[in-house]
């Protein structure tokens, strides 16, 4: 039993160093590999019960082999905003190109820590290796609503396709304005201000301030929208003389009607409402008792600054991941619209995840459950676009063990060698 346990003790030596040096093999070819995660081969003894203190039989050795899958290698810059990858835990979500038109329940769901997604010519985003980009589809404001994070259910492929033109249109303005408190009764100052409506086209709302009363510090307000005809009007009083807040709007009332605030205007938010092109436009005239925005001070008339947010139809430009985890498009008006939320999966065990071609894996009994997170949220780290993860192998180490694996599989051999001449000899004690 002694050579026999010998030989099979040395023959499963030279397969587990086999078997290693084929893991060093794949990690030196994947050396500049993106996103590629080392393969480590542990050897593990295993131990005749059968030995006692007069006797021993060898009992020989196994090999195991997995992807160091939560070691991070080194994030390097490059030119292209869709080239995405994890600073820290967590791995992106993926399907196969072959499958992206599948429904969810069908298609694979895997995984990986870093890719250089383009859009191609139906306007996915994918790798050249085949992995598709899996996401959240986000509405105008960017909210993804509920949706699964156990399970990729909800998750959908990336496609920039209907997003090439964006309307953004007008919806709020911001007005500061002085009105002259040395107008007299009847002067009148108008102003207009432009505003884009739900197709990119522009429109105007017409303001006319009449000085009532100038002792009382009295105006009327008349504001008049060009597309729809809609108008509002509204009597507004100034704090004047030696009052605490003279030269502030103190009062908003329908004209006429003392004692009878005007409908359109909210005190909490001090903004008018007029119906627009395209719905409900709000114009920020100021709370009472503040100078934020409408005042009369003894200064000519004056719109100091006028902010209003909306443009004309913008043209999809371009496309970048921020660290919140939200592709976003960014169109050539200057308008930033978030299009898809890539989450960051989770697992108890990466290293159990099953490798999958182009570096992507697979979830597996011994990775357990996926959760999918927001990006720098809980366990996981932060997308970030304009990088790509090196490959975790470092030649060194690899060269360094390609040695102690050729002499252990050279031993191995030589034990072998030496069993089969002392069975050699043994055969001989017959002759």
């Amino acid at each position: 039993m002694g050579l026999s346990s010998s030989l099979n003790a040395s023959v499963m030596g030279l397969g587990v160093n086999a078997q290693r040096l084929s893991g060093i093999s794949d990690n030196i070819a994947n050396s500049q590999t993106y996103g590629y995660k080392r393969a480590e081969t542990e050897f593990s003894s295993l131990v005749n019960y059968g030995n006692s203190a007069s006797s021993y039989n060898a009992g020989g050795v196994r090999a195991t082999t997995t992807r160091e899958v939560s070691k991070q290698g080194s994030l390097i810059a490059t030119g292209n905003s869709t080239d995405i990858s994890v600073n820290g835990p967590g791995l992106i979500p993926v399907t196969t190109v072959a499958e992206r038109e599948d429904p969810a329940a069908s298609r694979a769901f895997l995984l990986t820590t870093t890719g250089s997604f383009t859009k191609d010519d139906e306007g996915f985003l994918r790798t050249k290796g085949g992995l598709q980009l899996l996401g959240w589809k986000t509405d105008e404001i960017g909210s993804i609503g509920s949706v699964s994070r156990e399970s990729a259910a909800d998750l959908e492929p990336v496609n920039l396709s209907g997003f090439e033109f964006a309307p953004n249109p007008t919806t709020q303005v911001d007005m500061s304005v002085n009105l002259p408190s040395a107008a007299s009764a009847g002067d009148d100052f108008t102003m207009t201000i432009e505003y884009f409506d739900a197709l990119g086209a522009n429109h105007n709302v017409d303001i006319t301030y009449t000085s009532l009363d100038p002792v009382d510090g009295t105006w009327r307000m008349d504001m008049s929208d060009s597309e729809t005809g809609n108008s509002v009007s509204m009597e507004l009083e100034f704090g004047t003389g030696i009052e605490p807040n003279a030269g502030a709007l103190s009062r908003v009332e329908v004209p006429g009607s003392p004692g009878t605030p005007a409908p359109e205007y909210d005190p909490l938010t001090g903004k008018v409402t007029i119906g627009g092109a395209s719905g409900d436009l709000e114009f920020a005239i100021g709370q009472l008792g503040t100078f934020a925005n409408l005042t009369q001070f003894a200064n000519d008339f004056a719109p100091v600054n006028i902010n209003k947010n909306g443009s004309t139809l913008g043209f999809l430009s371009a496309v970048e991941m921020n660290e919140d985890g939200f592709l976003e498009g960014i169109y050539d008006t200057g308008l930033r619209r978030s299009l898809f939320m890539i989450p960051l999966a989770n697992v108890n065990n990466p290293e159990g995840l099953t490798p999958e071609d182009n570096q992507a894996f697979k979830i597996s009994n011994l990775s357990g459950p996926v959760y999918l997170w927001d990006s720098g949220e809980g366990p996981v780290g932060t997308l970030t676009g304009y990088t790509l993860e090196e490959s975790t192998t470092d030649i060194t180490e690899e060269l360094t063990q390609l040695i102690e694996t050729q002499r252990a599989y050279s031993s191995n051999a030589k034990i072998v060698q030496t069993v089969d001449e002392m069975l050699q000899e043994t055969t001989n004690l017959k002759r």
